[in-house]
């Protein structure tokens, strides 16, 4: 999808606004769908320590609503506009499709630490291309978001570890 940008004062050239918020689109899309799925397994998991995963995975998809604010507030400030309907989600997103057959809590747990890891990857490679394009402040929100995610995995991966 082309990116449709705005006029702004924002000093950064164009061509590397464009590019960061084609980035950040990316993962907008991206974060959005781990933030769907972590509410389908909220609703749907089943199992011993319930409770406790159940308000896991809604802070888990509280957090992820944060980070897609504070993603796509970017996008904009960067003069871009920030895609995130239901439709574009489902047709950009690099995350695995979730089961809608699953329930015990350890299922979902290892599809959702999977896409944890495919957007803890990317957003890895994305602190490396923001730091190439000398664009600090995009490269704190990734450092911000890398850190969340390392944070659930080892949250979620407690639960299943031996």
């Amino acid at each position: 999808m082309n990116q449709i940008m705005h006029r702004t004062r924002n000093s950064m050239p164009e061509k590397k606004r464009i590019e960061l918020a084609a980035m950040l689109n990316q993962s907008l899309a991206d974060t959005l769908d781990l933030y769907n799925q972590a509410k389908q397994a909220h609703w749907n998991i089943k199992g011993q320590n319930f409770i406790a995963m159940h308000k896991l995975l809604d802070d888990l998809a509280e957090g992820l609503v944060e980070q897609v604010d504070i993603i796509a507030e970017r996008v904009t400030g960067l003069g871009g506009t920030a895609y995130g309907t239901t439709q574009h989600i489902a047709q950009a997103t690099h995350l695995r499709a979730y089961p809608l057959d699953i329930f015990a809590i350890n299922d979902h747990i290892e599809h959702l630490t999977q896409n944890i890891a495919i957007l803890g990857e990317m957003t890895r490679t994305n602190i490396d291309k923001t730091d190439e394009l000398d664009d600090f402040g995009t490269n704190d929100l990734y450092i911000d978001l890398i850190r969340f995610l390392d944070k659930y995995m080892w949250f979620l991966e407690a639960h299943i570890q031996k």
